[in-house]
């Protein structure tokens, strides 16, 4: 036997997913006489995933489950489970079934291999909306300029040893972005490619509003690019008024009146917004340091309940 392999899945309200993934990760690793344990996050549910990773682990000494107090979101499931994970190398994949479970056996045998940090890579991202994959592209077009990594295929589908999560979790950031992070600490790293599948049972928690707010979340945690955005208009409007400026002095040298009250209005109202608009970003920075320093807890566990081997 091999040494021992933790798998993190992150729950919400997925009662309808805990038992088949329980039994189909299980089996694939048994099969492969890879020692393992399930670490499910309940991330605050508010279905019956609890009692479903409760009743599992009756069955299954190799699970463990791990109870959040109220919903704190995905990276900070993520981050628990790697935190109360003890296995000898730690992989982390949605709940749903929606990243092949077959793939974490070509994940542990590169990490065999020597590598510390293996990526999953999505070779394709299954059926998403035009608008949905415009969105993600730009998405990470901006984290993949801030990290000098190409995120374009990242995915939070991966496997780390014990030394890189250990480094991972030595992070002091409030605003943990898992899928960035964990290639940011570097190590030998392998790419392992995977097709994203289509979900079993129950609907997506995500919804578009959720999207946009995990990712400006994500982008101003991870990147200062909203902030170069107002320095880029700043620029832009101040070429644009030395040209008007120019422009007037010579209509007044040359005796014509300098007529344009609308234009006037017009540019108050442009230049009015984007200072509002460059306020807000510069608001929302300072947000984003007042919830760092503040350092509560990213989150607080309720209960736990422990694999065999603890």
């Amino acid at each position: 036997m091999g040494k021992k392999l933790s798998v993190v899945l992150p729950s919400y309200n997925e009662e309808q997913m805990i038992e088949k993934t329980a039994k189909v990760v299980g089996d694939i690793l048994s099969r492969e006489q890879i020692p393992y344990e399930l670490v499910f996050v309940n991330d605050g549910s508010k279905d019956h995933t609890w009692d479903k990773i409760l009743k599992i682990k009756e069955e299954d000494s190799c699970i463990k489950g791990i109870c959040f107090s109220r919903n704190f979101g995905k990276e900070s499931a993520v981050f628990a489970g790697i935190e109360q994970a003890d296995g000898d190398c730690i992989a982390v994949m949605d709940c749903d079934l929606q990243h092949p479970p077959e793939v974490l056996v070509k994940m542990y045998r590169l990490w065999e291999d020597g590598f510390q940090v293996i990526e999953g890579v999505k070779a394709s991202r299954g059926k998403e909306s035009f608008i949905h994959k415009m969105f993600a592209k730009t998405f990470y077009k901006i984290i993949s300029d801030a990290t000098g990594i190409d995120m374009s295929r990242a995915s939070d589908f991966k496997l780390l040893d014990r030394q890189a999560a250990d480094e991972f979790l030595k992070l002091p950031e409030r605003n943990v972005f898992f899928r960035a992070l964990s290639s940011w600490v570097g190590f030998k790293t392998a790419y392992v490619e995977f097709d994203v599948r289509e979900r079993e049972a129950g609907a997506s928690k995500w919804s578009f509003k959720s999207l946009v707010k995990y990712a400006v979340n994500n982008i101003t945690s991870f990147s200062a690019a909203p902030m170069q955005i107002v320095t880029f208009c700043g620029i832009v409007f101040f070429v644009f008024a030395v040209i008007l400026g120019i422009q007037s002095l010579y209509m007044y040298f040359a005796g014509h009146a300098v007529a344009g009250f609308t234009t006037v209005i017009l540019l108050l109202l442009l230049v009015g917004s984007i200072l509002m608009f460059s306020l807000g970003v510069i608001g929302y920075y300072i947000a984003k340091i007042y919830d760092e320093v503040k350092m509560r807890p990213r989150y607080i566990i309720s209960e736990v309940v422990k694999s065999k081997d603890e």
